[in-house]
């Protein structure tokens, strides 16, 4: 998984799937989320994401990997 935030555009893109085609996408009110072939979700983008979430998005960023027994 790969984050990604374009303070110029102000554009959060949390990568899934990396080097996968995507073939279709779509938008609600700001969120893009990109499919592949087989639906699989290749990445999400926020747009304006710090109007939409905080200020400074990849402050917010706290990573947890929680690992079953």
């Amino acid at each position: 998984m790969r984050i990604e935030y374009e303070p110029k555009h102000d554009i959060l893109n949390i990568e899934f799937l990396k080097d996968v085609p995507i073939v279709d996408s779509i938008e609600l009110e700001g969120v893009i989320v990109d499919y592949s072939a087989d639906r699989k979700i290749v990445s999400i983008e926020i747009l304006d994401a710090g109007k939409r979430t905080t200020k400074s998005p990849l402050e917010a960023i706290d990573v947890a990997i929680l690992k079953g027994k």
